[in-house]
Parts: C-alpha cells; structure tokens; sequence
C-alpha cells in the first residue's frame, strides 16, 4: 500500500523555545498551503504526524484539505536531541553530520540513529496496519527520522547523504512516495512543489480500471 511520508517546511527559530513547540514560519505555511490548495489530496485519506507543533500544523492543513482528522503520535516526534536544547545552526549541522555518521552511539546525548530509525519504522508499520484498503496515507514528519525511515525502506546504509538536506529544499517541506508492504522507496526526497497527482494513483485501483 503506498502511503507519502512530507516533512515540515520552515519554521520560526527561537532559542527560547523548546525545539518541539517551534511552529511554521510565514513562508513554511505558505508553502504548506500553496500544496494544499492544488487538490491534489484524495478526500478521506488518512493523515498521520507527529505531535510536535510544526508537524502538527502542517498535518492540520493536509487532513482539512482530505476532510478527515489528523492522528498523532508522540512516537513519530524527530531524534530526541533534548541533551543539547537549541544548539547555533553551525553546531547543530557538524553534531547532525555526526549523528548520522555514528548511528550506533548517543553523539552528545542525543537519540542514536538506531533507535530512532527503530521507532520510526515500527511507528509507520502500526499506522499503515488501520489504513482500509485502497486509502492513501500521509506521514507528517521531520527530516532525521524521515531519513531514516527513508533508508530503511531503500534498504541504504544511515548516511546524512540520504537527508532532505542534500537532496530536497534545504528548509524543508519535502517528501518521498514508499510502498511499506513490498519495502519499497519509489521515489526519492522531492520539494512538495515537485508532487503531482501521480503520486496519489493507488496501484489496485488502476489496475481495476484498466480491467474495466
């Protein structure tokens, strides 16, 4: 069953902030909305995020747009990185670069690589097990993790050259297409300016019509 997995666009920045709690910036909400308002969304497609806010108004926007609710779980959240709170863009990036190229220990207390890409797939795995047959499915998510899962399904090594970053707009807002039942990545990180309506063509239901 094939399901899009769409990180957050930007965000507000605020060193006062609990990262989990920083929301979209004027320009990541517009860019959610300008993907919203080309209908491409099936209606009743089952939008599942992450509970942090960014996560969650990007999923509010998708799940208004399908007519349904959006399903939340903490589970979903990015690498836990609450060992070092708000860390400088500069230093964030060379500790990013690390944790990805360490994925088997804790780089300055953060979440392993490991662990995270664990939960993340065994989050997704639960969740594609409610989606009715023939529904589509968006993951609303983050970057890390959503790499992680990424690599697991494109069965790649963890590398920080699989992230969004490297591949899709840096600020965020990217997704990729996957089919969790055949463990397949159909497609790599694209900007969700790049989704078309193709993205959204159920296998089974084309090939009935095709039939028909």
């Amino acid at each position: 069953m094939r399901a899009i997995y769409l990180t957050h666009p930007e965000v507000r920045i605020d060193a006062a902030v609990p990262v989990p709690l920083w929301g979209l910036s004027e320009i990541g909400r517009a860019r959610a909305q300008a993907f919203v308002d080309k209908r491409l969304v099936p209606r009743g497609t089952m939008i599942f995020s992450s509970r942090e806010t960014k996560a969650l108004e990007l999923a509010e926007l998708v799940a208004d747009a399908a007519g349904t609710l959006v399903l939340a779980d903490h589970l979903m959240g990015e690498n836990d990185r609450s060992a070092t709170g708000f860390l400088p863009p500069a230093l964030f990036e060379t500790t990013a670069d690390r944790f990805f190229a360490e994925p088997q220990h804790s780089v300055d207390g953060w979440e392993r690589a490991i662990d995270a890409q664990a939960r993340i797939v065994a989050t997704v795995t639960t969740a594609m097990a409610s989606v009715p047959a023939n529904t589509f499915a968006i993951f609303c998510g983050h970057g890390a993790v959503g790499t992680l899962l990424k690599c697991h399904l494109g069965q790649r090594r963890i590398s920080r050259e699989e992230d969004q970053r490297r591949i899709g707009a840096p600020g965020g807002g990217n997704a990729f297409l996957f089919d969790l039942e055949a463990r397949q990545l159909l497609t790599d990180w694209h900007p969700m300016e790049e989704i078309d309506r193709g993205w959204f063509r159920m296998p089974a239901l084309v090939a009935a019509a095709e039939l028909g």
